[in-house]
């Protein structure tokens, strides 16, 4: 195995326990030579897009793909839709993420699961001016307690781009980082994500929940929608 192989492997060993055993994962490395997405995924590429931004489409979209395997089928293109956001074969819901070093995907067949959500973020702070923007005043609070508040910063930036995935399946629902409220259990790695508002089918107070870790040089985060309605 070479050091990528052996460090993407690490890193999909970390997030594997955050999802339930019907969720498939899996992952790839952008900065290898992932192969080409369907031309029809490649369509929803800007013309303009740079290197880095198409190899990065490529390694999410080969995650799927090896994700539709792991549940048995064949893999087919997953398009983007006019919102950008992935459009998924009937009868399946997932996710998609990816940053410089690291790609992945979860698929799960509709149902009991109703919505996937997964990010994965390079394990350095956030920077402090964004703090406003992401954080809201309780939480900038909470993290004047932490020992490692750039960091966790950054974890909170991730946990909310992941129950925001696994809500906009079921809502279709724009909003900024402020339509999420964190708390945490540190010790054992979760966070509820409340809405701040009604998000229908969502109400204000309702939460999604969701798992992280931080490891292989990543911090990464997952939510999943089950048994709503």
């Amino acid at each position: 195995m070479t050091e990528t192989n052996s460090k993407l492997a690490e890193r999909l060993a970390l997030v594997r326990p955050l999802f339930a055993a019907d969720v498939a994962l899996a992952g790839a490395d952008p900065l290898g030579n992932p192969p080409a997405p369907y031309p029809e995924e490649a369509a929803g590429l800007s013309p303009n897009a740079v290197a880095k931004r198409c190899k990065e489409f490529a390694a999410g979209r080969n995650s799927v793909h090896q994700a539709m395997r792991q549940l048995g089928l064949a893999p087919v293109p997953v398009r983007a839709g006019s919102d950008r956001a992935p459009i998924w074969p009937e009868g399946l819901v997932g996710s998609i993420t990816h940053t410089k070093s690291c790609a992945m995907a979860v698929l799960a067949r509709a149902g009991s699961v109703q919505g996937l959500g997964i990010d994965v973020e390079e394990d350095t702070p956030l920077k402090d001016e964004l703090l406003p923007a992401i954080c809201s005043d309780r939480e900038q609070v909470w993290l004047q307690r932490q020992d490692n508040p750039g960091q966790m910063a950054k974890v909170i930036f991730s946990a909310k781009e992941a129950a925001y995935k696994a809500q906009y399946t079921l809502s279709r629902a724009f909003y900024g980082f402020d339509g999420m409220e964190l708390e945490f259990d540190l010790a054992a790695g979760v966070f509820q994500a409340f809405f701040t508002s009604d998000r229908p089918p969502f109400v204000r107070g309702e939460a999604v929940g969701g798992r992280f870790v931080v490891g292989a040089g990543l911090i990464m985060t997952t939510a999943e929608i089950r048994g709503r309605g």
